[in-house]
């Protein structure tokens, strides 16, 4: 895409306002670290646009402050003071199923997986966003705690003007068949290689 240029025009009968203009699914994928961080960024340019933001973590503890959280919650009250942005919604999923398994069984946290997804799933069908971080969901389906044909069926009969960001890795390959924008993170490098653990202001 040399400067920003599509490389093929589709025949669908749209015009080039309608069709730049469609509301996206888009998975950031893969082994790497970067996934939310990217999706967190088209959230902050999107918040900027004044959409409503509604971000919803499915596997990061509950208990777990991340950097993100904290500066979309303040921009969630810079735009209740003064008008300026978006709205900012931010939910915790459950008690971060594959990286804090200390209560509850696989069940209480598949249900609480889907209890999730159908909240989702109503603000979907009611447009209640304009853009949705669905953070590290592809963890449920690849588990088999959400039905993936339940979850694409959701995405492509949503109504109005609605983008959904959906990060994690192991992402079901009908789940990549549905999206419009596709991102696997490859890794090249990383500083845990040469033994150094995450830092403040870069993994959280």
């Amino acid at each position: 895409m040399p400067q920003g240029q599509p490389s093929v025009v589709p025949t669908d009968g749209l015009t080039t306002r309608q069709r730049r203009n469609r509301p996206l699914v888009v998975l950031h994928t893969g082994e790497m670290k970067g996934k939310s961080t990217a999706a967190f960024g088209l959230a902050l340019r999107g918040w900027n646009q004044g959409w409503s933001i509604g971000v919803f973590q499915f596997v990061k503890s509950a208990k777990w402050k991340v950097g993100e959280e904290n500066a979309f919650r303040a921009l969630g009250r810079l735009h209740e003071q003064t008008g300026e942005g978006g709205p900012v919604e931010w939910h915790k999923m459950g008690e971060g199923w594959s990286w804090s398994r200390k209560q509850g069984t696989e069940e209480d946290h598949a249900a609480a997986a889907r209890e999730g997804w159908q909240e989702i799933s109503r603000r979907l069908a009611a447009e209640q966003h304009g853009l949705y971080v669905l953070d590290e969901f592809t963890y449920p389906l690849h588990w088999g705690w959400i039905d993936v044909d339940e979850v694409v069926t959701a995405l492509r009969e949503r109504p109005g003007h609605q983008h959904v960001v959906i990060t994690g890795r192991y992402a079901p390959q009908a789940l990549v068949d549905a999206a419009d924008l596709v991102v696997e993170m490859t890794k090249v490098k990383h500083p845990m290689d040469a033994g150094q653990k995450g830092q403040k202001g870069i993994e959280w």
